[in-house]
């Protein structure tokens, strides 16, 4: 890091120094090295200065910042500073735009074309299967995904699209080093090797109460387009919604089952004027990208009547395996083998308890 970027660095850790004074600083003085270096009362008499702050800035030490970037460097991260190339371009005119950031992983992501993919913690099969499927669709088309990092759709997002070896940015609401919620283990340790870890909150340090609104204003400033796969009424996920528009991007949600409660969040967005997302098509006109609705998998045309007619109820919802049955006119056993034909197949999967469900995205029955 250069001696400019150190001085940065020292201004930003700062008490009393945040993006709006430092910003009135260096124009006023030129580069940070000289702030640090300004005489007290020309300090003091800058617009929008305190005296407490003037005198912060004149007690500041480069060694403080030194620390901070050593102990980045030890948890593999790099410390961002706004002049830096890989500074993200959009988190630079964001309302509250941060003065720095910690970065782990691929940052060459930071800067490509991506969409917010964002959800409830608790979701339903649905909101998983539709999370999965756009993630994955949208990473495959070249759009980085980026969500943040918690369980739930977060966690699906992310998985979907690293599942497919796209570009995924996880935005952490924590410093790097602390994994939150634990569960997720696996998924940093993946994310922060194949993808890029981001945050604003300095290495090892622990969640509070207000890191989680400060993380969504960074996932909805990095893509143009913040995508809601499912939330309920009075999901946190509307916050992420609430900085997007504050911050002038577009708003997609995906509908869902009008006697959902985890759905009527998405479905309040589409009648107040958020954008349908149907499917990828949907959200790549947003991006000027050609893309259609292709089925991730196709139906085979070679289907016994059986499997077929198994395939339609299942599209109706039922689930288990007594009620398909039931639904067919056929014994547990006959239609457990079309079951098992189907899951052979890839058309069908299963959950414990002989629940079985239809893949996402397959064509309708009619068109093949």
């Amino acid at each position: 890091m250069t001696k400019l970027d150190l001085s940065y660095v020292t201004l930003a850790l700062t008490p009393g120094i945040g993006r709006v004074r430092l910003d009135v600083l260096i124009a006023t003085f030129g580069t940070p090295e000289a702030v640090l270096g300004a005489p007290y009362l020309e300090l003091a008499t800058v617009p929008g200065m305190s005296r407490p702050a003037a005198t912060a800035v004149k007690e500041a030490s480069y060694q403080q910042a030194r620390r901070l970037i050593a102990r980045t460097e030890e948890h593999g991260g790099q410390v961002l500073v706004p002049g830096d190339s890989s500074f993200p371009k959009q988190l630079r005119t964001i309302p509250d735009s941060p003065t720095l950031l910690f970065a782990k992983g691929d940052l060459e992501l930071l800067n490509k074309p991506a969409v917010a993919i964002v959800g409830s913690r608790t979701h339903t099969r649905y909101g998983a299967e539709a999370c999965r499927y756009l993630s994955s669709a949208l990473a495959r088309a070249g759009l980085v995904v980026v969500s943040g990092m918690a369980r739930g759709l977060d966690a699906v997002a992310h998985t979907a699209c690293l599942d497919v070896s796209g570009g995924t940015i996880g935005v952490l609401g924590n410093g790097l080093g602390v994994i939150y919620p634990s569960a997720n283990r696996a998924l940093y340790e993946r994310v922060g090797a194949q993808g890029c870890l981001l945050t604003e909150f300095p290495p090892g340090e622990k969640p509070r109460a207000g890191s989680f609104p400060r993380r969504n204003r960074l996932i909805s400033g990095l893509a143009r387009c913040t995508l809601v796969a499912e939330a309920r009424e009075k999901s946190g996920t509307l916050v992420t919604v609430d900085c997007a528009l504050d911050q002038g991007r577009e708003v997609m949600a995906v509908p869902g089952p009008i006697t959902s409660p985890t759905s009527v969040g998405c479905n309040r967005l589409i009648q107040h004027g958020a954008k349908l997302a149907l499917g990828p098509k949907d959200v790549l006109e947003e991006y000027g990208m050609a893309g259609e609705d292709r089925p991730s998998v196709v139906i085979p045309r070679d289907l016994t009547a059986e499997e077929r007619r198994a395939l339609d109820v299942l599209e109706l919802g039922v689930e288990y395996l007594d009620d398909v049955a039931q639904r067919m006119e056929q014994s547990v056993g006959e239609t457990a083998a079309v079951m098992t034909s189907l899951e052979i197949r890839g058309l069908v999967t299963q959950d414990p308890g002989k629940i079985f469900h239809r893949v996402s995205g397959l064509e309708s029955l009619a068109q093949v």
